[in-house]
């Protein structure tokens, strides 16, 4: 991948889909050249044949040449970015970033060859010239700042879910890693799986009919609370006013924000459905090709100026797509779970597609069909789309050959936008008329301070 400082080339289409989902496209594939001279070959090779639309349906193997390991480069160290790390290890790590010297400590110990930073922007301005890609796995409110910084450097970027934490923000970095050609995936791990791939043939091959109306919902809580009445001593191994990054500045409060409940806070999160629509709203999102809702409205407890609900239901409206009608999408979360859908009892997490010839649960490892006498002897379409050589496999492939990933920022970024939209319409009180081309709640200007924020000095995202 050249990095955008030393070259002017175009990058490659993004935004064309694939049976097997969305893609995008970069390849910094190793060979003898010179670091800097073989970047700049495969990526041009690698633009020209995605310009001239050459893709396979069928997913490639993965890369296991010793010598094609990528130099990747590590935002955040421990829970889901441990795991993130697991899923790349056998890549070359070559730095990483962590707030918390504890954190940093234990993995540098792991990867004593990889230089170790407390500050993202500084790793990033130091190492991206030698390195090729970037995971980001921190609290919301980093997404973006992390993420725009790395694709204008020119490192293809692997960020965890939700993309970003405004909607202007997914905006911004799918239209810089469009720009850029770089390979990117959000971490929403869970699209990788078989059964989410077998429900979205069953849907578009129509087997419950034309679907007009869905439900997804999760029964878990992130958010309540109040602000705590004293401040606390800063642990010695935690750097706070980087930890805060582009929020504004607050005293540091033992248990309530790092490491394990920032979720529930405006300032770094998004609640439970900042958390977990990603996941769940995705399958529908990949089955009925869905993108930017017309209208969103939201209920829920009264709202607070610092966390976020216990408990939310949240309506949308999607326009038609091609020869799929209209459709209803509503999402539950907390005390909002719903206990029966369509007339089914329901466990606690879920999606329910109704159609016109039947409905289907499904969730991360299952399907069911209903009603159950309908599809009793029911056989599955034909598999289309091929299964996932891994999400984080999927990824790394893309940065060394430029073929798809599934969850692409232009994919992920839409699926973000709408998935907070929810928190918007429910932090305005309002139905919300909504222009998702131009980011914009025709009938609602109070909601445009939930759309975009203000960023501390030296931590702006900008297109």
């Amino acid at each position: 991948m050249l990095n955008p400082r030393k070259s002017k080339t175009a990058s490659a289409p993004q935004d064309t889909p694939l049976p097997e989902g969305p893609h995008q496209s970069a390849s910094v594939k190793g060979s003898s050249l010179p670091r800097r001279s073989r970047r700049e070959a495969l990526q041009s090779a690698a633009g020209l044949v995605l310009s001239a639309g050459v893709f396979s349906s069928v997913s490639a193997a993965p890369s296991s040449s010793a010598n094609d390991k990528l130099k990747i480069l590590c935002v955040g160290t421990a829970n889901r970015a441990a795991a993130n790390i697991d899923g790349i290890e056998s890549q070359d790590i070559v730095g990483l970033c962590d707030v918390d010297s504890n954190y940093l400590s234990r993995v540098s110990a792991r990867f004593p060859s990889a230089k170790t930073y407390a500050d993202y922007r500084e790793m990033i301005s130091q190492e991206a010239d030698s390195a090729d890609a970037i995971v980001i796995a921190t609290a919301d409110h980093h997404h973006a700042p992390a993420s725009i910084r790395a694709i204008n450097a020119g490192l293809h970027c692997y960020c965890e879910k939700p993309l970003t934490h405004t909607i202007e923000e997914a905006r911004i970095i799918a239209a810089a890693a469009k720009k850029m050609g770089v390979a990117t995936q959000m971490g929403t791990q869970i699209h990788a799986v078989n059964n989410y791939r077998r429900v979205v043939e069953i849907v578009q091959a129509g087997v419950i009919g034309d679907i007009k109306e869905v439900h997804v919902w999760v029964g878990k809580g992130w958010g309540g609370g109040e602000l705590p009445e004293k401040a606390d001593p800063v642990p010695e191994s935690l750097d706070w006013d980087l930890w805060l990054g582009p929020a504004p500045k607050r005293p540091y409060a033992a248990g309530r924000y790092h490491p394990a409940q920032w979720r529930r806070w405006w300032d770094f999160g998004q609640g439970t459905l900042g958390d977990m629509g990603c996941h769940y709203m995705d399958l529908p999102f990949w089955a009925l090709d869905l993108r930017h809702p017309i209208s969103c409205e939201a209920e829920g407890p009264e709202v607070h100026p610092e966390t976020c609900p216990l408990g939310l239901v949240v309506r949308y409206k999607f326009p038609a797509r091609g020869e799929m009608p209209p459709v209803d999408l509503t999402w539950y979360d907390g005390k909002q779970t719903p206990k029966t859908v369509a007339g089914q009892r329901v466990p606690g997490s879920g999606v329910m597609f109704v159609g016109s010839e039947g409905s289907m649960f499904a969730d991360y490892s299952k399907y069911k069909l209903f009603p159950k006498e309908k599809f009793a002897d029911f056989e599955p379409p034909k598999e289309t789309i091929p299964n996932s050589i891994g999400h984080h496999a999927e990824w790394i492939q893309a940065c060394k050959e430029g073929t798809p990933t599934t969850c692409n920022f232009d994919y992920s970024g839409a699926l973000t936008e709408s998935v907070l939209l929810g928190n918007v319409a429910f932090r305005t009180g309002k139905q919300l008329d909504w222009d998702g081309e131009n980011i914009q709640a025709t009938n609602c200007p109070e909601a445009d301070q939930y759309l975009r924020k203000e960023y501390r000095q030296g931590w702006e995202v900008t297109a």
